[in-house]
């Protein structure tokens, strides 16, 4: 008897959601860097009463955050996608992305800590 091979790919199928989220986390970057040239542009020469003045406003600390955030997970995508292409040992590509993982989401808490503390 012939067994029917099962031809269903397998797999996380990170595919589109995952180049969905990339595209819209890159777009929140782009608004926010045309709103941060914006500033810039519209006020000319920056001190640092304007600078803090920008970092007060809680609407502003909020897409900075967003901003940061879209950056931290478009960037564990990309990474996370190379790891897998380029590195096939499985306990290697692992132990880079929790590393990474773990880089980022420092950083996520860092920025936090930054934009709100005191």
């Amino acid at each position: 008897m012939v067994k029917k091979i099962d031809k269903t790919p397998v797999g996380a199928h990170y595919g589109w959601q995952d180049w969905l989220a990339q595209r819209v986390t890159a777009v929140i970057m782009v608004l926010f860097s045309i709103v941060f040239i914006g500033f810039f542009v519209i006020k000319g020469s920056v001190s640092y009463a304007d600078w803090k003045a920008l970092f007060s406003s809680q609407l502003f600390r909020v897409l900075a955050v967003l901003f940061l955030f879209s950056v931290f997970y478009h960037a564990w995508i990309g990474i996370r996608d190379v790891l897998m292409d380029y590195i096939k040992p499985t306990g290697i590509r692992l132990t880079a992305q929790v590393a990474v993982l773990l880089f980022l989401v420092s950083c996520a808490i860092w920025s936090v800590a930054i934009l709100w503390g005191k």
